[in-house]
């Protein structure tokens, strides 16, 4: 039994039929072929520093909610149907409200974990802060770990209004920055790079005219990961300092770990944030070829 049990679950798509869509928000993950694997390296690694962060994680036992009247039937067909409606419910709550949940990305090699209740920005900034600091590996699959502070439809019109509002806490005057756009799109032919990158910094211009371009150092990274028909979004601290996000380059020594701290992110920086994907130092060509 146990064993057609693990076939079953080896069988079962990562997602476990949960697609990536537009409203979600979550962290975005990127392995060297063995997805299944990133998966539970990302369960683990979240885990740890969620619990850190936000306390352990609980559940409500829907059986705290039963009326007293409920709790004192005595009928086996009463009891039974309500042990039955107990496990339903249990297993409804545990599959949608879990803080970490693994949704189907809808790209190879490319993971994505639906969160609920933390701030990801927030949290995947504490976690790559602290692997830069103590430089400990702490996973051997996943690659990079982004983020997603917001999602919506992959498609110009839909990208400016939701970014008109969603660039507001970092770039609307008085608030201002240095800033660069990281685009990266998978399984999507209809978006154009170059009109992505114009626009979105058309609408961060606007928002206050003292915002800056700064491909070398900026303070802000708009990252923007499409897949499919989904936009991917965020806005994040450090991309630069913390190697573009990636947890195997973040925990190796440089020179200039030592003349760079991490900036400092707080929760009511990050509450409304959109992450773009900007390759720092990389030409036009260099990007148009990693996005084919």
């Amino acid at each position: 039994k146990g064993h057609f049990a693990a076939a079953a679950r080896a069988k079962r798509p990562r997602g476990g039929g949960r697609q990536l869509e537009a409203g979600m928000r979550g962290i975005l993950i990127t392995c060297n072929m063995n997805e299944r694997k990133c998966v539970g390296e990302a369960y683990s690694l979240l885990g740890e520093y969620g619990d850190l962060l936000y306390g352990p994680e609980q559940f409500s036992d829907p059986e705290e909610r039963l009326s007293g009247s409920e709790r004192e039937e005595d009928e086996d067909d009463v009891e039974a149907a309500l042990k039955k409606e107990v496990d339903q419910i249990r297993t409804s709550t545990e599959q949608k409200l879990r803080r970490f949940q693994s949704v189907e990305s809808g790209a190879n090699n490319v993971v994505f974990i639906r969160t609920r209740g933390i701030e990801p920005e927030n949290l995947v900034h504490h976690i790559l802060k602290d692997m830069h600091a103590t430089k400990k590996k702490k996973t051997r699959v996943i690659l990079r770990m982004l983020p997603i502070s917001g999602t919506c439809k992959a498609f110009m019109e839909d990208m400016k209004k939701y970014t008109e509002t969603f660039f507001e806490p970092w770039f609307k005057a008085p608030n201002k920055g240095t800033f660069q756009i990281v685009y990266k799109a998978r399984n999507n032919s209809h978006m154009s790079r170059e009109e992505v990158i114009k626009e979105l910094a058309g609408i961060v211009g606007s928002l206050n005219p003292e915002n800056k371009v700064d491909l070398n150092n900026p303070q802000y990274t708009i990252v923007v990961e499409i897949i499919k028909n989904v936009c991917c979004l965020s806005v994040v601290r450090d991309y630069v300092l913390f190697r573009k996000y990636n947890l195997q380059e973040v925990v190796k020594s440089t020179k200039e770990d030592t003349q760079q701290n991490p900036s400092s992110v707080t929760e009511e920086q990050n509450s409304t944030v959109v992450k773009l994907e900007t390759e720092e130092g990389k030409s036009s060509k260099e990007v148009k070829q990693e996005n084919m």
